[in-house]
């Protein structure tokens, strides 16, 4: 797992005020993609809890994962008390129990490729679901948006996280909903946009800004730095797109076939 990976518990509590939380509009999405009540999720990449506490606050038993300790501790003051925490990395939680949703909220970009699906598809009870969702968080304004990029890139060419598998930004099909497309234990690939328009202080998106990745792995003068130039630049309030994008599928209720000249084993 990358440096930027853990970089995100030395502000937990940063994380926890200034990065928006799930709308109920991403339950009902997941629900419906499901079909029935959803009893069991397990949940990777948790961090504070923001999609945690959506799914737990409607009755479901949510089991979160999260590889950093100080993130699990934030999460565990703001979600129910029969939430189960689980400090591990994707990598890591053991297979044995299986749920009917697993679910990655901006974490899945996190996990290691290798392995990934058939790892996914152990922790999924047969027709269980995947679900996947995340998405930047856009200056609206042109203007505004041209000024932050002059004014961080003397430190970054870019704050954002390339697809992890190339996908290019109007491909209709985003990452990992092309990965899945691909993957011999999924089936019923779906992708949906919720779209958002939230308006902020200044101080609140220099705020949200300081728990992205790639400002926290800066030596700190130079994200300090960074971070008051852009607030110099900025209006007293912004406009920001904060669109989520939501991939689903399905665990194949049949086990799949082995790849061409191999032989099954077990």
């Amino acid at each position: 797992m990358s440096g930027r990976a853990l970089s995100f518990g030395v502000v937990a509590e940063s994380y926890e005020r200034y990065r928006p939380g799930y709308p109920v509009e991403l339950f009902d999405v997941v629900r419906a993609y499901v079909g029935h009540p959803l009893r069991t999720v397990l949940e990777i990449g948790a961090g504070t809890g923001k999609a945690t506490r959506l799914f737990a606050q409607r009755g479901v038993m949510v089991t979160a994962t999260d590889p950093d300790g100080a993130m699990l501790d934030e999460l565990r003051k703001h979600v129910p008390a029969d939430v189960r925490t689980v400090r591990a990395a994707f990598e890591d939680v053991q297979p044995g129990e299986r749920y009917g949703l697993v679910l990655a909220a901006a974490a899945l970009h996190w996990t290691n490729p290798e392995g990934r699906w058939s790892r996914m598809a152990a922790l999924l009870e047969p027709g269980g679901v995947f679900a996947s969702c995340g998405g930047a968080i856009q200056l609206a304004d042109p203007a505004v948006e041209e000024a932050v990029r002059a004014a961080r890139a003397p430190f970054l060419e870019s704050d954002g996280i390339p697809s992890p598998d190339g996908t290019s930004p109007d491909h209709p099909m985003q990452w990992p909903g092309t990965e899945l497309q691909r993957a011999q234990w999924f089936t019923g690939v779906q992708q949906s946009v919720i779209e958002r328009r939230l308006t902020m202080s200044a101080r609140d998106y220099v705020g949200y800004l300081s728990t992205v990745s790639a400002y926290l792995v800066l030596p700190a003068p130079e994200r300090e730095q960074v971070l008051r130039q852009i607030m110099r630049v900025l209006p007293d309030r912004i406009e920001v797109a904060a669109d989520i994008t939501v991939h689903l599928a399905r665990r194949r209720h049949e086990e799949p076939d082995p790849p061409a000249g191999s032989a099954r084993t077990g």
